[in-house]
């Protein structure tokens, strides 16, 4: 939905997703581009406008949408309207496809942000809960997500028996008097696992 949402753009208002680097808000998950495509699916809905005149419209939707308003991202965004060149018309049917894909969007990340709350409320009854969210990297969506995949922590009686069950433990390529130094890991554990370990990872490095 997000990739599909992006294609439209490239159409009436390409690029304008990447303006925003604001943090999906806390209350619902929205991000504030879609939530502002919803409002402005073409460029020409902006560049036809004074900057002063978009400026109190900009500021009206940042209010009632509960976003933080800049004059300075205010500018920013009249800016790149007035540079920006789409290939259909505002009067065309794919500014309301845009609306349409971002009321989708939404749709589907408010779901996903109800049943990430409730990953967490459960999350946090058991005991390991504070010690796994305290790790660098790990977010509200990747601490139950670790928590799932390890399940009961107790029934490892040593951290080597956790990193096997991972998958993440060196193989073996050992034979006679070959001992090899360097080998790739086991892979034996669980998948999903080692994608959640590889992403949190990512973040550390």
């Amino acid at each position: 939905m997000n990739n599909n949402l992006i294609s439209l753009l490239d159409l009436t208002f390409p690029g304008i997703n990447k303006l925003f680097t604001s943090p999906s808000r806390e209350s619902d998950g929205h991000e504030k581009w879609v939530d502002f495509v919803l409002a402005f699916p073409h460029c020409d809905m902006i560049s036809k406008l004074t900057i002063k005149f978009f400026s109190r419209k900009y500021k009206k939707w940042c209010n009632s949408n509960s976003y933080h308003f800049t004059e300075a991202a205010c500018k920013k965004i009249y800016e790149y309207s007035k540079e920006c060149i789409s290939s259909v018309s505002s009067k065309e049917s794919t500014a309301f496809a845009v609306i349409q894909a971002a009321r989708m969007l939404n749709s589907a990340t408010e779901n996903c942000h109800v049943i990430q709350l409730e990953m967490n409320r459960v999350a946090a009854q058991l005991p390991e809960y504070s010690t796994v969210m305290s790790m660098y990297g790990v977010g509200k969506a990747m601490g139950p997500q670790l928590m799932a995949e390890i399940g009961d922590v107790t029934r490892f009686t040593h951290r080597e028996a956790l990193t096997a069950f991972a998958g993440v433990d060196p193989g073996k390529n050992d034979s006679g008097q070959h001992v090899q130094k360097s080998v790739r890991t086991s892979k034996k554990g669980s998948p999903y696992l080692r994608k959640a370990l590889f992403q949190v990872m990512d973040s550390l490095i």
